[in-house]
């Protein structure tokens, strides 16, 4: 089967992977009403041969990530990593050293196999105090510059602060959030894709 001149069947030149928390992983809708699969969908319908491959998991922390990262680089060698962690850290008040430390890592060990790594930014409730908000919020641009990496500044940007796109615990966007956050996403990423 030929969809824009291409074989359909044929398997994709190259993977992203996204290795996430519960924003990535559908908590609490469909799998396939979350952005990764709205992901998938438009890099198809636009021609880009890229797999994408979700190792999101509910709940992740940055240090939990970084204990699967390496076995996920191994298997799938993606091209592009994009890189959804830290939010879960923030929420239990853990320092935000380890954290940067732990992200610092995955991007040194995302390139090493040779990846590009797109680095998703988000922020804290300010019931967190300013001091510690604007050092989680400063964290991912002072990482994104200091590494060289794209940066998502705000993932959730259009979406927090809206009720009508957030699920009734108020910390996790729903089904109608989706597409909003793949728009906020792919400003940022389609700059690092190539077509065939």
């Amino acid at each position: 089967m030929l969809i824009g001149g291409r074989d359909a069947t044929a398997a994709p030149d190259r993977t992203i992977l996204v290795l996430g928390d519960s924003l990535s992983a559908a908590y609490g809708i469909e799998p396939g009403q979350g952005w990764v699969a709205l992901l998938q969908r438009r890099l198809e319908d636009q021609g880009y041969g890229y797999r994408v491959v979700n190792a999101s998991v509910s709940g992740e922390t940055s240090s939990g990530g970084l204990q699967r990262l390496p076995r996920a680089l191994k298997i799938h060698q993606p091209d592009l990593v994009i890189l959804e962690l830290g939010s879960n850290d923030g929420l239990r008040g853990l320092p935000i050293q380890t954290t940067r430390a732990n992200l610092q890592k995955m991007i040194r060990l995302a390139r090493e196999a040779g990846a590009e790594v797109l680095l998703v930014g988000m922020r804290m409730p300010p019931n967190y105090g300013p001091r510690y908000t604007e050092q989680f919020t400063g964290m991912f641009a002072d990482l994104a510059q200091s590494e060289g990496v794209a940066l998502v500044p705000f993932f959730l940007d259009g979406v927090a602060l809206d009720p009508t796109l957030m699920q009734d615990d108020g910390l996790h966007p729903n089904a109608r959030a989706q597409p909003v956050l793949l728009e906020t996403l792919w400003k940022h990423l389609a700059p690092l894709l190539r077509k065939p």
